[in-house]
């Protein structure tokens, strides 16, 4: 039977490819996730990846929004917290992309890397045998031999800047130059890697917290002390610097006139720093976009309100509270909102709704209530709403400290009250003392000590694609051989790797340089 004739009766199956094993399946996963296009898949995942930390509130930022969507979606909340759509960026799957995009990006710069140095210890291309069919070209005649033309075009070249490499078995030269277009392709993709590794440690080893601090009180910098704290996986609370400061005054400027009314004009905030224990206080100023620098923690001034200042005497005529409260801002002109929790009064606990208004109006509408009229402090007024009875501090439910629970209360009564006077409460419950409104700042607390290895990359990103951008690689040829007339006739042709404006005009200068621009061109395109 011929042996390209298949047989129907054979029964045995055709050969197949030897399996490519356990080591053979490793390298090809490698490959795979070593690739560029996998890279950039990596780079978009990660990008969607972060979209759910826009949408939804995260615990970082605010665990205040996150227990408040909590309550009005408690159905869908806890789904969404067993994917980590409250905590995105410490989440196990976000750590996975970010993890496989660095190994990705390594792994298609190093091989890059190495093939680039082998390339910039390479010597230029042999010349090609036809110059006249390069893209950019001319000749001219000269009256030197081939020698003499041939050295003092490498000459010329060096001098341009161009690597040169002498065809010793005929009368040309080969020059190339514009490596640092691959050079800083190359920076642009290990800045990459460098913001996401500085983006890493960051996350890993800093902090970022938040805290209220009213005038005339102080800050120390230890954990209790936050209002909220998030802390990367490998922080630990002895990196803390153990830094201290005093709000002394806070300055809040506010535009009087024009269709800017009301909006702020400068914070300020002035306070008193004691860089570690023992260290001798200095006096610092804080405003926006002017943080405060203590051995790598910086603080943010982020905003301002006002807190009223209160003396509560019970009906013993005890003092069972004193100090200031911070009150929550709820529109442009600084209504804010609070409240006063006196657990200690006796013979019942107290509680007070305030509603703060910097500038208080001349006339309360009934519908709307209370409302500031200008966010600085001109005619400055608390509205109180008492009440008497069990707060509920001791049911072990935590409560919002601007909130208070009247469940197991009864209102007792209403008051507005100017800078130092008192209202003496019903059926001698006590008595409450507007004692004046003070100001608060709010600081943002962080330390990132990948910060400036991030910043570091993102320079060099944008100076590598600078010159990626600028810098264009090209090689030039310059052949030198005699014609018919005795004389020798000199080509210069150049290349460029990629669509290159000017490479003609280049070729020419060259070859003008070359020339000594005394001799006759016999062509040139």
């Amino acid at each position: 039977m011929p042996t390209d004739v298949i047989d129907p009766l054979q029964t045995e199956e055709p050969a197949r490819p030897p399996a490519i094993g356990f080591f053979g399946g490793l390298r090809w996963i490698w490959r795979q996730l070593t690739s560029m296009r996998t890279a950039l898949f990596l780079l978009f995942l990660l990008a969607v990846a972060a979209i759910p930390g826009s949408v939804f509130p995260q615990r970082g930022v605010s665990p205040l929004k996150v227990g408040e969507y909590f309550q009005d979606h408690p159905t869908l909340a806890p789904i969404l917290d067993n994917f980590s759509m409250f905590d995105v960026y410490a989440a196990p799957w976000f750590a996975a992309i970010y993890l496989l995009l660095m190994i990705s990006l390594a792994g298609c710069i190093i091989p890059r890397c190495v093939h680039y140095a082998r390339a910039m210890t390479a010597k230029p291309p042999p010349t090609p045998r036809n110059l006249s069919r390069l893209p950019a070209h001319t000749s001219f005649t000269s009256t030197s031999t081939s020698d003499a033309s041939i050295e003092k075009a490498a000459a010329t070249l060096r001098a341009n800047g161009f690597r040169v490499r002498r065809m010793r078995d005929e009368a040309s030269v080969a020059a190339e130059k514009g490596y640092l277009h691959e050079f800083g392709n190359l920076v642009f993709h290990v800045a990459l890697l460098v913001i996401l590794v500085g983006v890493a440690w960051g996350s890993l080893f800093g902090f970022r917290g938040t805290v209220v601090v009213i005038e005339e009180e102080g800050f120390a910098n230890i954990l209790t002390q936050y209002d909220d704290f998030t802390a990367g996986r490998r922080f630990d609370p002895s990196m803390f610097a153990r830094f201290s400061f005093e709000l002394d005054q806070f300055d809040a400027e506010f535009i009087a006139s024009g269709p800017r009314l009301g909006q702020p004009a400068d914070y300020r905030a002035d306070v008193s720093l004691t860089p570690h224990p023992g260290a001798e206080t200095t006096q610092e100023v804080i405003s926006v976009n002017h943080p405060l620098n203590i051995d790598g923690t910086k603080v943010f001034l982020l905003g301002h309100g006002y807190a009223p200042r209160f003396t509560v005497r019970d009906g013993e005529g005890n003092v069972a509270y004193q100090g200031a409260i911070a009150a929550l801002p709820q529109d442009p002109a600084f209504t804010s909102t609070t409240a006063v929790k006196v657990p200690d009064a006796q013979p019942q606990q107290l509680g007070f709704n305030v509603t703060v208004t910097p500038t208080a109006p001349f006339e309360v509408s009934e519908e709307t209530g209370p409302k500031s009229m200008f966010p600085e402090q001109d005619r400055p007024r608390v509205y109180l709403g008492a009440w008497a009875g069990d707060l509920g501090l001791d049911s072990g439910v935590p409560q919002n400290i601007y909130q208070l629970d009247t469940t197991s209360m009864e209102q007792i009564g209403r008051k507005e009250l100017a800078p130092g006077e008192t209202w003496e409460l019903p059926d001698g419950l006590g008595s409450i003392t507007f004692d004046g409104l003070a100001e608060f700042g709010n600081f943002q607390i962080a330390r990132d000590p990948g910060r400036l290895v991030a910043l570091v990359g993102a320079v060099a990103a944008i100076l590598g694609v600078m010159g990626s951008l600028l810098i264009q690689r090209r090689r030039v040829w310059v052949r030198a051989s005699p014609d018919e007339q005795g004389r020798t006739l000199v080509t210069v042709a150049g290349l460029a790797r990629t669509d290159a404006a000017g490479l003609s005009a280049e070729v020419d200068r060259l070859a003008d340089e070359i020339s000594g621009n005394g001799q006759s061109a016999v062509s040139k395109e």
